[in-house]
């Protein structure tokens, strides 16, 4: 947009008034008129030379020059004058110069120029209202800009407003019109008098239009957020019998709160806008009202918690600072899509009288220039995070900061204008874009980070694996931001094949073998449906973890512990996968049956471990010829005794946390264990001499092995020492 219009034939502006020296001004301005009898006169000091001049210039003819008196009787009356002017002065009391009069006269010579300029005629002369026009107008401006009493525009009444503005416009036109005809030297004085009084006028306009401007309600956010949240729940319940009051609740929300002015202070600013503007102070105007809004824009990312980092800073601060700014821009780049450029946007139309639609309008224009600074200082923040150390904690900020960016891009159209909206689409297009690589590249350092763990030191009582936990809860909390994922690992996996000239649909490749289940299932998938790069991504980073975990498993002497081991991870891992659909999703039910399947593998053998306890309490050899052998009868109650009390010890010491799993083992050994030792009792108890026999031999009954069975897998290094709590 050009503010600077050409004013070449206007005089020069200054943006400040002193006081003028009218004296030497009027003498200026009024050399031309020769039967002036004193130029320096005021318009209340000499109220009879408007008639005076009049009725000389009305006498005016050759009859009548010969019949002027001669030089001595002049004199004479000249003394008279002089001697009885006081005596006049006092005698008589003629009213001064009609404002309203005036100024019907300078409209009728404003149309009188206009027309002399359409014909190419010459130009008509001065009339008699220019020598009082100007010291009327100065003396109706001086009410409104005098510095020991200056009027604020918002305490001017309506009609004193009004007032000023056609006195505004009626100069602008005059001063248009005289311009017009500058190279006549007739002209000279008045145009520059009539252009200082303007631009006097309009420097008392700008300050007023910018101390409008300074003064703007910075809403609150928060309550901007809770009126949406009570709009999105009145309009969920709108199916139900309405009540007038309430959908009045929500009606005050962004449209009404930014930018924070009043009505009435909105048709001021576009009122003394429109009176600049066309006083040909466009620029002075534009320049006001975009530092000012500029200044506001500035002090309402401080207040929504944003604040202005250099690429270097962002790049030296520490994860958990930068989280936080993450956060605030993640706010703050919201607020203001949502609701501050659109306020902008309708206060720069309204102010300017665009529509706000149309292309190349001033109001778009002032609109750009206010908001591209903004804009590019936030786009900025994001592209600097975006060049940050990778890490894979920063995965979910940056996925926060690319949605944000994705749905701005699509909303850019109708938030800025042609010319603006193309750079920013631009730039914000480009910083997702780094965004998405850097991502991709995150995933690939957690692949890393599986493949390098690799720890000889096997966890205490075969629980969950931190490698296990983490890697779960990182994949369940990727699958969140699922479709997004998608997008980038698609548009990645465009950007290789451009760049490799490849033809292949995907170029994901899983070199772990086919032991592991996500292997497996990679293989049934491939064969059956073409699965998306994200699919894929995390069917890697599945393997690697299957792998890793089936090494760890390894590092544990006890074959069953090792089992527990395998159970528990398998277990957490399924447990993760179900409880996010969008997980189970990616991974599929056949997956997720083959990982159950695993899970019961684990437990049969571990419930089959129990065979060499129920060894002892097989019937075979305890009986010859129909009787029972007491010394191998003792023994086998001692194996069994010493047996339990090992597994006791051993097991109550492993960890089995999820709670489903833990049951499903107890219940089995139960089911196992507890109706083969009653059997035995049963038929062999009665053998042993009731007292200190029995008790030397019979060390359980059956309740108390299902009691120590339930103390299996809790962690308790103390072993049997929990029978003796409460």
């Amino acid at each position: 947009m050009e503010w600077e219009k050409d004013k070449q034939h206007h005089p020069e502006k200054s943006h400040s008034f002193s006081p003028r020296d009218t004296a030497g001004q009027d003498n200026n301005d009024h050399h031309h008129h020769p039967s002036d009898p004193n130029p320096n006169l005021q318009p209340e000091q000499d109220p009879d030379h408007t008639n005076d001049t009049t009725n000389a210039a009305n006498s005016e003819s050759p009859k009548e020059a010969d019949s002027k008196p001669d030089n001595t009787e002049s004199e004479e009356k000249e003394d008279d004058k002089e001697e009885g002017i006081g005596e006049t002065t006092e005698e008589e009391s003629h009213p001064p110069p009609d404002f309203d009069q005036v100024c019907q006269e300078i409209d009728q010579f404003i149309s009188t120029l206009s027309t002399a300029k359409g014909c190419e005629s010459d130009p008509p002369e001065l009339p008699e209202a220019m020598e009082h026009f100007p010291f009327l107008v100065e003396a109706k401006i001086a009410n409104y800009d005098s510095t020991e009493s200056l009027m604020k525009w918002n305490q001017l009444s309506e009609e004193d407003s009004s007032l000023f503005l056609v006195t505004v416009d009626r100069l602008s036109k005059l001063i248009t019109s005289l311009t017009s005809f500058s190279s006549e030297s007739s002209y000279a004085s008045s145009i520059n008098r009539i252009g200082g009084i303007l631009q006097r006028a309009m420097s008392y306009l700008e300050d007023e239009f910018r101390s409008l401007l300074e003064d703007p309600k910075i809403p609150d956010f928060d309550k901007i957020d809770e009126s949406k949240a009570k709009q999105a729940s009145s309009s969920s319940n709108s199916n139900q019998e309405a009540d007038n009051s309430v959908p009045e609740e929500p009606k005050s929300t962004e449209d009404d709160s930014f930018p924070g002015y009043s009505d009435e202070v909105m048709s001021d600013l576009s009122r003394l806008a429109k009176a600049m503007i066309t006083g040909g102070y466009e620029a002075e105007c534009y320049q006001v009202y975009i530092v000012t809004r500029r200044t506001v824009l500035e002090e309402t990312l401080h207040k929504l918690g944003f604040e202005k980092f250099s690429i270097d800073d962002i790049q030296k601060m520490q994860w958990e600072p930068l989280e936080r700014e993450i956060v605030s821009w993640n706010k703050t780049f919201k607020q203001f899509v949502a609701v501050v450029f659109k306020g902008e946007r309708k206060l720069s139309a309204a102010v300017f009288g665009d529509d706000g639609e149309g292309e190349g309008g001033d109001g778009d224009s002032v609109f750009s220039s206010v908001t591209r600074g903004i804009m590019i200082q936030l786009l900025n923040f994001a592209a600097a995070v975006g060049m940050t150390k990778r890490s894979s904690e920063k995965l979910f900020k940056f996925l926060d900061i690319y949605e944000n960016l994705r749905d701005v891009i699509l909303a850019m159209d109708d938030l800025f204008v042609e010319g603006t909206v193309n750079e920013l689409k631009s730039e914000a297009s480009l910083i997702r874009t780094r965004l998405g690589e850097s991502m991709v590249s995150i995933f690939c350092e957690l692949e890393n980070s599986i493949k390098t763990d690799t720890g000889k030191t096997p966890v205490a009582g075969g629980a969950v694996h931190p490698l296990t936990r983490y890697t779960m809860n990182y994949l369940r909390y990727a699958c969140e931001y699922k479709d997004t994922l998608e997008q980038i690992f698609r548009e990645h996996q465009q950007i290789e094949r451009a760049d490799s000239a490849t033809g292949s649909d995907y170029d994901y490749t899983n070199s772990q073998g086919s032991n592991s289940s996500s292997s497996c299932q990679n293989q049934v998938n491939q064969t059956s449906v073409k699965q998306s790069p994200f699919t894929v991504q995390i069917n890697k980073v599945m393997d690697l973890l299957d792998m890793n975990i089936g090494a760890k498993s390894k590092l544990y002497r006890d074959p069953l512990l090792s089992s527990i081991f395998m159970m528990n991870n398998d277990r957490y891992i399924l447990q993760k996968v179900k409880g996010s659909p969008e997980f189970t999703e990616l991974m599929g039910d056949t997956w997720s049956r083959k990982r159950s399947s695993d899970i019961r593998n684990c437990h049969k053998k571990y419930r089959e471990s129990w065979g060499r306890l129920l060894h002892c309490l097989s019937h075979e050899g305890l009986t010859v010829q129909g009787k029972v052998v007491k010394p191998v009868l003792k023994e086998r109650f001692k194996s069994f005794n010493a047996m339990f009390d090992e597994i006791h010890k051993t097991q109550s010491t492993w960890v089995v946390s999820d709670e489903q799993l833990q049951s499903e083992l107890r219940v089995s050994i139960v089911s196992v264990v507890i109706p083969a030792y009653r059997a035995f009792m049963a038929r062999f108890s009665q053998n042993f001499t009731p007292g200190r026999q029995t008790e030397k031999y019979i060390k359980y009954q059956a309740e108390d092995i299902e009691t120590y069975i339930d103390e299996l897998f809790d962690g308790n290094a103390g072993g049997a020492a929990w029978k003796k709590k409460p």
